[in-house]
């Protein structure tokens, strides 16, 4: 990926304003002839300059005001129009200067405001557009080849009084001087504007600027020792510039640093605070364009704020595809788990946590309420490196929008050195994998739906804990609907998402989003004798005529069961519908078979129909069969194991037969 910018501006207007006879026209036409012309008409034409001819590589347009010709309305509508104004004046004449602050800029202030305040729509708006963004001002002096003193010191002290003011030069329409640094400075204004940077009456960031730096200095420190080393920085360099950092640059650059900031240079790497000053120091010294390169690479627009382009990347995702995280992208989060478990026990204490998101507007989830209670932790309640992997395997399947803006944030675009994308993999549509009866996802969403007390919310949290007797008797507090970890299927690694579907009675009817999913668990409480008919219904409802895998569980087994109060008991619903039989769970048994099932009824749809195709051989099958009846899957039907046996037999027999054919047509041709 080259380098990255996020500047939103694909031309720039510039509008030069002044008094009559300070030489506006005359600039124009000086520029565009490169000689003085000898007739000057009232007001130049619209000009536009191509991108290969300036010094930015943007198209220029350049538009001429004049009060005899024009009026005050016509001026406000291009004051509007443009993206920075030149405030000419003659360096000769006293009164075009004392203009600028008594007329020209109230006036751009008015007209910027009234435009602000016709687009906001409450009083709270209309305030904010008083102090809302200002159009970046240039003041030319022109005719300096008049004088043999300089007008900079007043300019200066207007500077000092009007932020919006971006830069100021003299220059001279006669002598072509200085008239080529003139416009320039105007482009520049737009496309490197000084204002969202730094303050000049305090001689300092702005902490918009200050903020944004702060962040691309935590992701550029990889070692996390809040320094940025002779490999960092090098590093930082390539992303910004795609260009290495010679070593007597840098020896100069630090050299300039511990000059001037008594503590920005530690252990011969640079600190926070000299990071900081030397983005101060190219600023004062004019080049904006450096800080503002750096900015941009890492995803700031003209008003610091991250772009929307940058955290939110077009990603096609086809109907009835999903979302997972590539390779790329746990890698990247393996390494970022790792810079911030500074004490290597490999888990994120809740001040790890809070470190690790310091560099994003906020944290992508709370850490109390929600990621200890979707994802396994260790036994001091920390997310654990699986647990923080299982989380982002999570958000991507049910918000890949926000896991790439976060993505962005933590620095994967800078690391890299490409967009988000790289970090998602879109799955081939579930169409195609119910037609090979077989999915090629390694993530799958398992809708967990029963009556009110049924326990599925216990079933889901036995999920994430290793002795699930803990859960007996707790009393499930928070809000969190999703828990996820992993699971074998075939010796290969799945993450299995449940979904406690909530069901506030029994009448209510599920929506689309709470029926569709790659396996349902229907739920019922078999020591309740009421429990299975809400369970049926809902099957019968939602689930009968579709190709959904659907596993019914009966939970609290280590109580009595009870006869259930409906048509058919459970084992006799499952029989007629084709379904498994019921499984029976517990958290008393702390038996986790049940997860291994649905998984790897997720990776082969239409399960039930599909196990002959893993008899592929009848080593394989003996081996295999002892494993299927283990957990549940395989039928006890006598008579279907002795139709398998026939079966095979038969076609040994015909290929026996068919051999000796052949045996003896070959002796009888001899």
């Amino acid at each position: 990926m080259g380098q990255y910018t996020v500047s939103t501006r694909k031309n720039v207007r510039i509008l030069l304003v002044g008094d009559a006879g300070v030489g506006k026209t005359s600039l124009i036409l000086s520029l565009v002839s490169e000689e003085y012309p000898e007739e000057v008409p009232p007001r130049a034409e619209e000009i536009t300059i191509p991108a290969n001819v300036t010094p930015e590589q943007v198209p220029t347009s350049i538009v001429d005001f004049s009060s005899v010709e024009q009026t005050e309305e016509t001026l406000g509508l291009e004051i509007n129009k443009a993206h920075v104004v030149c405030i000419v004046y003659a360096v000769d004449d006293d009164d075009s200067l004392d203009r600028i602050t008594s007329h020209w800029l109230p006036l751009i202030r008015s007209k910027c405001n009234a435009t602000l305040e016709g687009d906001a729509e409450t009083e709270a708006e209309t305030e904010a557009a008083g102090e809302g963004l200002r159009k970046p001002i240039v003041l030319v002096g022109n005719k300096i080849d008049l004088i043999d003193y300089s007008t900079m010191d007043s300019v200066l002290a207007i500077m000092e009084d009007f932020p919006e003011i971006e830069s100021c030069v003299e220059c001279s329409a006669k002598t072509l001087h200085n008239i080529s640094e003139m416009f320039y400075y105007a482009q520049k204004a737009v496309l490197h504007p000084t204002s969202p940077l730094y303050m000049m009456e305090d001689q300092e960031l702005t902490p918009a600027c200050k903020k944004s730096l702060v962040r691309i200095f935590k992701i550029c420190d990889i070692d996390g020792d809040n320094l940025l080393n002779d490999y960092e920085l090098n590093l930082f360099q390539r992303r910004c510039f795609n260009t290495p950092l010679q070593p007597q640059i840098l020896d100069e650059v630090k050299a300039v640093i511990q000059k001037n900031v008594a503590d920005g240079i530690y252990n011969d790497a640079v600190t926070l605070k000299g990071f900081l000053f030397l983005h101060c120091l190219f600023i004062q010294r004019g080049r904006n364009e450096t800080t503002w390169a750096v900015l941009r690479r890492f995803g700031y627009n003209d008003q610091l704020e991250m772009c929307q382009e940058y955290l939110r990347p077009p990603l096609k995702i086809p109907p009835g595809s999903s979302t997972e995280l590539s390779h790329r992208g746990q890698q990247f989060l393996i390494s970022v788990f790792e810079r911030y478990d500074r004490d290597c026990d490999g888990a994120l204490s809740p001040e790890e946590h809070k470190m690790l998101f310091s560099v994003c507007p906020s944290s992508p989830w709370s850490y109390s309420t929600d990621i200890r209670k979707s994802c396994p932790i260790n036994d001091k309640g920390w997310v654990t490196l699986h647990g923080w992997l299982c989380r982002w395997t999570l958000m991507t399947l049910i918000d890949v929008v926000k896991t790439m803006e976060y993505l962005a944030y933590l620095g994967f675009n800078v690391h890299e050195n490409d967009s988000q994308l790289a970090a998602i993999h879109v799955t081939r549509e579930r169409r195609i994998d119910l037609a090979k009866r077989q999915s090629s996802r390694s993530v799958y969403k398992c809708h967990v739906i029963g009556p009110n007390g049924s326990g599925k919310t216990g079933l889901c949290r036995g999920f994430l804990v290793d002795e699930m007797q803990k859960l007996i008797g707790k009393e499930f507090k928070t809000n969190i609907v999703h828990c996820i970890n992993s699971v074998q299927v075939y010796g290969q690694e799945k993450h299995l998402i449940l979904r406690d579907i909530d069901v506030r009675h029994a009448l209510d009817p599920l929506q689309p989003q709470e029926v569709n999913c790659d396996v349902a668990c229907l739920v019922y409480d078999s020591s309740n004798p009421r429990s299975f008919e809400y369970v049926a219904r809902i099957y019968i409802k939602y689930y009968a005529e579709g190709k959904i895998p659907v596993m019914i569980v009966g939970t609290k087994c280590d109580m009595d069961e009870r006869r259930q109060d409906y048509l058919m008991q459970p084992a006799d619903f499952c029989a007629k519908y084709k379904l498994l039989p019921p499984h029976l769970f517990s958290l008393r048994t702390n038996k986790k078979e049940l997860y291994t099932k649905l998984a790897t009824m997720a990776a082969f749809p239409r399960f039930q129909d599909a196990w002959i195709l893993f008899y592929k051989h009848r080593l394989v099958q003996l081996w295999e069969s002892a494993h299927l009846r283990h957990f549940g899957l395989l039928t006890e039907d006598s008579k279907l194991l002795w139709k398998a046996g026939l079966g095979v037999a038969a076609a040994t027999m015909l290929g026996f037969i068919v051999l000796k054919t052949l045996s003896a047509a070959g002796s009888h041709s001899r």
